[in-house]
């Protein structure tokens, strides 16, 4: 048994690990402001003994004896992370510090959970590590973007500077069970909107892509991360690599979910990505062989029922 930090863990993806460490027998410290994350994400864990649940941002230091910490703690959907921008790239920028500082001072090994919109709009695809990005550094979505980067930028000087044993993951398009169902993301939204008998909005042509990972999927590649090599850093994209367009994704949960809904097109949002894939061929290499196995049909069923349940209890 090790002592782990989970910073985010009563959110969409932070819950989804913490409930993975215990039932592999480690001692979990969830650690959440619940800006975005619920009590309900972890209440089922509530009354495991290895399972501590502490409210705390971690733009503020937090003491702790830990082997390893997850930092997952940011809001990751534009709805959420654009209501407070300044609040977003604090948590990026300033938690990172924070949670670095306390990996440093207990020598603890520290997982940093990026994001594929370092990449911004990209010019290469599919993306690889060493791509570097085309970011907007002012836009609307800079506040994620760049906090993510520079937090990406962080990790790299406190291992190389101070010798903290760190871990890069940059995550693409995540879904599954305990997304937010006003997050604004596109599957939350298009299944939302089937299951309510609304029109389904597809923003621009539809034309854009996406590549759609099942959480438990990135589960599995956080996880083998964590256990990489010491001296691996990262980082290394966890998504998965085959892509859809948004008019695909909407008519795929049309006919899951049995709507009669309509789907309506508004205007492109500024930034947005109109590609985004993963070149995994490093994960593949470094992760034990490791890619995703819940293909998209799959796992739009699991996530459909989860959020048809939620309409029932409301």
């Amino acid at each position: 048994m090790i002592r782990i930090l989970v910073t985010g863990g009563a959110g969409f993806v932070g819950s989804h690990l913490c409930e993975r460490l215990l039932n592999e027998g480690h001692e979990v410290i969830c650690l959440d402001n619940y800006f975005t994350g619920s009590k309900g994400n972890i209440e089922h864990l509530m009354d495991h003994h290895y399972f501590e649940l502490v409210r705390h941002d971690i733009t503020n230091p937090y003491m702790a004896e830990v082997d390893e910490i997850y930092n997952l703690a940011c809001p990751a959907s534009p709805i959420h992370y654009q209501y407070n921008p300044i609040k977003t790239i604090k948590t990026s920028v300033m938690g990172a510090i924070n949670m670095l500082g306390l990996a440093k001072r207990v020598d603890a090994k520290i997982l940093q959970a990026s994001t594929s919109e370092v990449y911004g709009d990209p010019t290469v695809h599919p993306q690889p590590e060493s791509y570097w990005g085309n970011v907007n550094p002012i836009g609307l979505r800079s506040c994620y973007d760049e906090g993510k980067r520079c937090a990406e930028t962080l990790f790299m000087d406190y291992h190389n500077k101070n010798q903290v044993n760190i871990k890069i993951i940059r995550i693409f398009n995540t879904y599954g069970p305990r997304m937010h169902p006003q997050d604004g993301r596109v599957v939350s939204n298009f299944i939302m909107q089937a299951l309510s008998g609304k029109d389904i909005t597809v923003f621009g042509e539809g034309t854009q892509t996406r590549s759609f990972q099942y959480v438990d999927d990135l589960i599995e590649g956080m996880h083998r991360m964590m256990n990489t090599r010491d001296g691996f850093t990262g980082p290394v994209n966890i998504g998965n690599p085959i892509e859809f367009t948004m008019l695909e994704l909407a008519q795929e949960v049309i006919d899951l979910t049995g709507s009669s809904s309509k789907i309506t097109f508004m205007p492109l949002p500024q930034d947005d990505p109109l590609q985004r894939q993963p070149d995994i061929s490093l994960a593949k290499k470094e992760l034990g062989g490791w890619e995703p196995k819940i293909q998209l049909r799959e796992g739009l069923k699991q996530t459909i029922n989860y959020f048809d349940d939620l309409l029932k209890k409301n």
